[in-house]
């Protein structure tokens, strides 16, 4: 099953000549999450060759323009290519208030529908499922309301071994109880064994996304383990002060959290404008968890 992200920007406040403010592309078993949306986010996506059309779940971390200000146009372009299919996003409440005060005033009246799921800053909970991933908000420490997003791929059925099923002329119809995990016993008294016949499926991955947020052992228990974590690295640890004052983190503090939650792959984002190279971010990050990437947009990682 396909599951990674691709990265559409890694900017913090403001953009510069080669990098965007935050977005990412999850996809999941050929579904597609966008994970903040901030300005030139559907460039980014036209850049990359990647269809908005395909994406049905949008996730909003926080209302800091460089983490939404792209949506209102990604919304409206949609509609204006015909969209008719709903549209799922998940987000602070005043979110809606400002996308519809913005439709009113453009007199703009969407063809699809959009559903609303409030993400709720005080406590991490499960905040959407389907037969692919499971979703769970991360409680995270900013100067305003902010969450992060978890996503875990559930579960897959066990793998059949085809020739030994041919070779043994097991019938086609038991595959799907085979898949399932089940033992069946057959009216001569004969038992076709799961085990025989079947292998494990790949354990379930996760991708844990941490946008913005102090260092905070707050969120600590709820990205335990997980396979590839985003997190957030405005400044360099020279600047512990002023990322204390503005609630991010540095290179070496999101290093830290990746060792401390057992992560065994961190990506590092979010970077100060100042910073024209990424070199001494990375290197940073690097010296605590060497498992370190950068999130270069339009690098595809995989979970």
């Amino acid at each position: 099953m396909t599951f990674e992200v691709t990265i559409l920007g890694s900017s913090s406040a403001t953009p510069i000549f080669n990098r965007n403010p935050t977005s990412q592309l999850l996809n999941c078993n050929e579904k597609f999450y966008l994970i903040d949306c901030a300005e030139g986010t559907q460039q980014q996506l036209i850049k990359f060759g990647l269809k908005a059309s395909k994406i049905d779940y949008v996730f909003i971390s926080h209302l800091h323009g460089d983490h939404y200000f792209g949506l209102i146009g990604l919304l409206s372009s949609l509609h204006l290519n015909g969209r008719i299919k709903p549209l799922h996003i998940f987000c602070p409440q005043a979110l809606q208030e400002i996308l519809e005060l913005q439709f009113k005033h453009s007199d703009t009246h969407l063809k699809y529908e959009l559903i609303y799921t409030f993400t709720d800053a005080t406590k991490s909970e499960v905040i959407f499922e389907n037969n692919d991933v499971t979703v769970e908000t991360i409680v995270l420490n900013h100067r305003i309301p902010c969450t992060g997003f978890k996503f875990t791929e559930k579960k897959r059925l066990r793998k059949l071994l085809i020739d030994k099923l041919e070779q043994d002329q097991v019938p086609v119809e038991l595959y799907p109880l085979l898949k399932r995990g089940v033992d069946l016993d057959l009216p001569n008294g004969d038992v076709i064994k799961n085990l025989d016949y079947t292998t494990d499926s790949a354990e379930p991955k996760s991708y844990a996304y941490c946008s913005d947020t102090l260092m905070d052992e707050v969120y600590f228990e709820t990205i335990k383990g997980c396979d590839t974590l985003y997190h957030e690295a405005t400044f360099l640890h020279e600047m512990l002060e002023r990322a204390k004052e503005t609630h991010h983190t540095t290179a070496l503090q999101a290093a830290e959290v990746a060792n401390i939650v057992g992560a065994k792959h961190l990506l590092i984002g979010h970077f100060s404008s100042r910073y024209k190279t990424l070199v001494e971010l990375l290197d940073e990050a690097k010296s605590v968890f060497t498992n370190t990437d950068l999130a270069i947009e339009g690098i595809t990682f995989k979970i």
